[in-house]
């Protein structure tokens, strides 16, 4: 399975009115480059200005996410980004004329329905995925809202909601793959309480809000003063409660539509991270604060696992070269062969990996009483893996070495000591020019780096053959 960025085929746009300003809005979704992500473009004002969907622009969380960039507002975003997630998606432009994408039915699914009609295309680069590796928490102290991300293999999402009410109740849904968003979650609509629903009306909000956009559960009676105020607010000459404990004739799509909804408003959240996500998400009483904070986290998580840039390497696999590999192209022999293994190489980078073991001959007299592992020899070894990546290119390796000729931007980070497994990956900064081979070099312990460098080689052919 090909596991490249996406983007719309063709633009697509849908109009409707705005949950909180009650304002005709149209959104236009567009395709865009790669490595965009999601950018909503206010046409309506003047320098048709960008804001990233990026969870450092959020402000406010109160019903609804709020991002703010340069005094430019986007409210209530979190529904059309939760399709674009649903949809398999990476890149878009999203344009509107107005401060809030239209609020349809208070749902995903017309905006998946939209993305769907116009159809998705894999584009040229390759995705990249914040891949959790521990576990990672947030919990708001107030409400005792939780979320959590393990380790998984796919993005799941797990909601567990407790409104503390008969009408609601205890509800939970989840989400497997990504692919059932469609199917299973882009349908459930937003909800509110009817004593929220009072106090948003007296607050001059939701005035686009309508039966046919939000699901409204009846916590309290609903008095004559209460029901005026809603056939006003919906332009209903009668307002009822069903059975169920829900207002007027409204359908439920699911029985557990309101967890449902939790769940899609964690997905449109969580694309604020700005990369996809690889692991299980589980969120006991989500809500869009602390659902954004832990999209703070995780996007911390993720520029640190970028500034690291650490291999997702599987150390047992099959290797592209073993020892033997190795030592026919190269004339390293022991004890001045510092790698073990070649895991990954391609014609741009190479990954090798060394177990530094107790007996390393450097061992002997380098702080014997306290082995550590000299930092010339860690540079040597980024080295010699980054020789291997010229010498595997050409057809005759045994008749060429590769000879250092500058060292830049050294730094060693953390002691390498007996026990260590370190992992080292160079990238080419140019292409091979006349046998001067320019590259990045970073060595791994763990997740941590402990040396990195640039290196500068000449590959050159041996004036003696053996």
């Amino acid at each position: 399975m090909s596991d490249k960025q996406k983007t719309l085929k063709a633009e697509v746009s849908m109009s409707g009115i705005g949950l909180h300003t009650g304002h005709q809005v149209t959104l236009t979704i567009k395709p865009a480059k790669e490595n965009t992500g999601f950018v909503f473009v206010r046409t309506d004002l003047e320098g048709t200005p960008h804001v990233e969907a990026d969870v450092n622009y959020v402000t406010t969380t109160e019903r609804g996410t709020t991002l703010e960039k340069l005094g430019v507002r986007v409210h209530t975003c979190e529904h059309v980004l939760a399709a674009l997630v649903g949809c398999d998606i990476d890149n878009a432009i999203l344009e509107i004329n107005s401060a809030e994408p239209p609020i349809m039915d208070g749902s995903s699914k017309f905006f998946v329905e939209a993305i769907e009609k116009v159809g998705i295309e894999e584009q040229n680069v390759v995705r990249e995925y914040l891949v959790i590796k521990e576990v990672l928490n947030y919990t708001d102290p107030t409400t005792g809202s939780e979320l959590t991300i393990i380790p998984s293999d796919t993005y799941e999402v797990t909601t567990m909601v407790d409104f503390g009410t008969k009408v609601l109740g205890t509800q939970n849904a989840t989400l497997k793959d990504i692919s059932e968003f469609k199917d299973e979650i882009a349908s459930a609509r937003t909800f509110s309480f009817l004593h929220e629903l009072e106090m948003l009306l007296d607050a001059g909000l939701i005035r686009g809000g309508d039966i046919s956009n939000a699901i409204v559960y009846v916590d309290k009676d609903l008095t004559p003063e209460t029901a005026e105020k809603l056939k006003k607010a919906f332009h209903k000459d009668n307002i009822s409660i069903r059975p169920n404990g829900i207002l007027d004739n409204l359908t439920l799509n699911f029985p557990n539509e309101a967890a449902r909804h939790k769940l899609l408003d964690v997905i449109g959240d969580l694309a604020l991270v700005g990369v996809k996500i690889k692991g299980k998400v589980i969120a006991n009483k989500p809500g869009h604060f602390v659902n954004t904070q832990f999209a703070k986290k995780l996007n911390r998580q993720w520029k640190l696992q970028k500034k690291k840039n650490v291999p997702d390497i599987d150390i047992n696999k099959q290797p592209v070269f073993d020892i033997n590999g190795i030592m026919r192209l190269m004339p390293h022999r022991y004890p001045f062969l510092l790698i073990d293994k070649i895991l990954e190489l391609s014609d741009k980078h190479v990954v090798g990996l060394k177990n530094v073991t107790f007996n390393e001959p450097f061992f002997v007299g380098h702080f014997p009483k306290e082995p550590v592992m000299p930092g010339v020899l860690q540079v040597e070894a980024l080295a010699q893996t980054g020789g291997i990546l010229v010498l595997a290119s050409v057809p005759d390796p045994e008749n060429y070495s590769t000879y250092f000729i500058k060292m830049d931007k050294v730094k060693f980070k953390k002691k390498v000591v007996p026990g260590d497994t370190m992992i080292f990956k160079i990238e080419l900064i140019t292409p091979i020019r006349r046998g001067i081979v320019h590259m990045q070099g970073f060595g791994y312990v763990g997740d941590s780096v402990v040396v990195e460098a640039e290196l500068m080689a000449q590959v050159a052919k041996n004036r003696i053959d053996e």
